[in-house]
């Protein structure tokens, strides 16, 4: 008994200890927030560095560093290469965040596959600035480095890409992709995962795996509107959850519904369309509500790598002990939209998924799969991924400026972490369904906001793109938005 005793007691001071330091650093960054905010700190003043951060406050490295990275994962600050950490510009935001919607079972449904089809009917119209869909521009993508890679396995194929790979998919590719999982540290591996065809698919194979017709699945809100067809395509329900634009979805209106859902299907990484990061504290306590629960979560962490922080974050796929957590990805966002390769690590539903796949689609198409593999052993991946992320941040500082230039006053804005999305929420007497013919007809295109809701909801909101080459006709036609709203009001 005075074994237990001691053992509790040295859990509870551990547990302290733990619970003191999360304080702390959180102390800490609150500190340096106010000073942003009152403008002791000002846009682009040098912060003190880690070290004198540490002495300063007579705390540890780790918790002066977690500190920042708080503050970093909020915009406040941002880190640059060999110089330290700085006010960013962001911090300076002149327009309030999205209001978190009131979500009811009494709404009226309005399926918004018309404005989809609507929308992925101007694809291919290059004439048009392409705010809408979530595609990087070419200029953005590493093109030579792919056409290399391309070449190189033509030629060290002898088939010329016609056989079939194996059904969970091309070993080499599968080894390379759980190379780069760094962020989970080692807890998945290649025999973890499965190739599919796209982060899309992915998601729509998890959804068959584990759900039955007439289940109900939790989905944020405003929702990726690929979620919502998949789920009614497999005939099942979906169960919009409230979710904030810095915090994520509402954890406790998720519980409400847990007992009565099958799967939960989220994007916890520069959501799309909100562009939040869910933070690590929530990403914990989701996957515990999960397990508690035993509800698997299908996770889309295909913006993981396109963070404007330090830090890859973790996906809640880092936190899962029990196999529940379904982790998806792709390259479609940062490397080849057009390739359709994408993976899965479907903890204990890996056997049904590679079932299904055989029955779908047999396997992936060879060529392209050893060609993403060639190039992300040999084509400077990391470097790439730098790059593109510091053009996308440098566009959305741009395209923030330019929203609260242009756009009215009352417009609110999403403050992404991440990712290439950016929300907006009007006037509420904008409807953006019929500002979207009216600026279509000037050759520009966004996403209307009854796109990510399967309820008649989000019609003063829209979605824009910002992963484009950035010129005077970008921002002209972001004037011309702006102007095309004003005259709505």
């Amino acid at each position: 008994m005075a074994q237990l005793n001691h053992s509790t007691t040295s859990g509870k001071k551990r547990k302290h200890a733990e619970n003191l330091k999360e304080t702390l650093y959180l102390k800490i960054a609150k500190i340096i927030e106010e000073q942003i905010q009152n403008e002791t700190l000002r846009l682009g003043d040098k912060l003190p560095s880690i070290r004198s951060a540490q002495k300063l406050y007579n705390v540890s490295i780790n918790t002066a560093k977690q500190a920042y990275l708080e503050l970093e994962s909020r915009s406040l600050i941002e880190s640059r290469p060999k110089s330290g950490y700085y006010v960013s510009k962001t911090s300076q935001r002149k327009l309030a965040l999205p209001t978190v919607a009131k979500i009811s079972g009494t709404e009226k449904e309005k399926t918004p596959q018309d404005l989809i089809d609507k929308v992925f009917g101007t694809i291919a119209k290059s004439d048009f600035t392409q705010f809408a869909l979530g595609i990087p521009g070419k200029n953005f993508l590493p093109l030579a480095k792919l056409n290399k890679s391309l070449i190189n396995t033509i030629r060290r194929r002898n088939d010329g890409g016609t056989n079939y790979e194996p059904v969970q998919g091309n070993e080499h590719l599968l080894r390379e992709v759980a190379k780069w999982a760094l962020v989970l540290e080692g807890k998945i591996t290649e025999d973890d995962l499965v190739i599919t065809s796209g982060a899309m698919n992915a998601i729509y194979n998890a959804l068959m795996a584990v759900t039955n017709p007439g289940d109900s699945v939790a989905v944020e809100s405003p929702v990726y509107f690929g979620f919502l067809q998949a789920i009614q395509l497999l005939g099942l329900k979906a169960i919009e959850i409230p979710t904030h634009p810095i915090f994520g979805v509402d954890l406790d209106a998720l519980k409400k519904v847990l007992p009565n859902i099958a799967a939960c299907c989220f994007v916890t990484n520069f959501n799309n369309p909100l562009g939040f990061q869910m933070p690590d504290e929530n990403k914990k306590e989701l996957v515990r509500l999960i397990t508690e629960h035993n509800v698997p979560l299908i996770e889309d962490d295909i913006y993981g790598n396109l963070f404007f922080g330090a830090e890859r974050p973790k996906p809640c796929k880092f936190y899962d002990e029990a196999g529940l957590v379904l982790w998806s990805g792709s390259v479609s966002k940062t490397l080849a939209p057009g390739y359709r390769v994408g993976w899965i690590a479907p903890g204990k539903f890996k056997d049904k998924i590679i079932r299904q796949k055989l029955v779908q689609t047999v396997c992936n198409p060879s060529l392209y799969s050893d060609v993403i593999a060639d190039f992300l052993e040999h084509g400077r991946y990391d470097h790439h991924l730098r790059t593109f992320r510091n053009k996308l941040y440098t566009n959305y500082q741009q395209i923030q400026r330019a929203v609260e230039t242009y756009f009215p006053d009352n417009t609110k804005i999403s403050q992404p972490k991440g990712g290439f999305m950016l929300w907006l929420e009007l006037d509420k007497r904008i409807c953006t369904e019929n500002l979207y013919d009216a600026a279509g007809s000037q050759k520009i295109n966004f996403a209307p906001g009854r796109m990510f809701s399967q309820y008649n909801e989000y019609n003063n909101c829209m979605r824009l793109n910002y992963a484009m080459e950035w010129t005077d006709r970008v921002e002209n036609d972001l004037e011309k938005l702006g102007k095309l709203i004003k005259n709505s009001i």
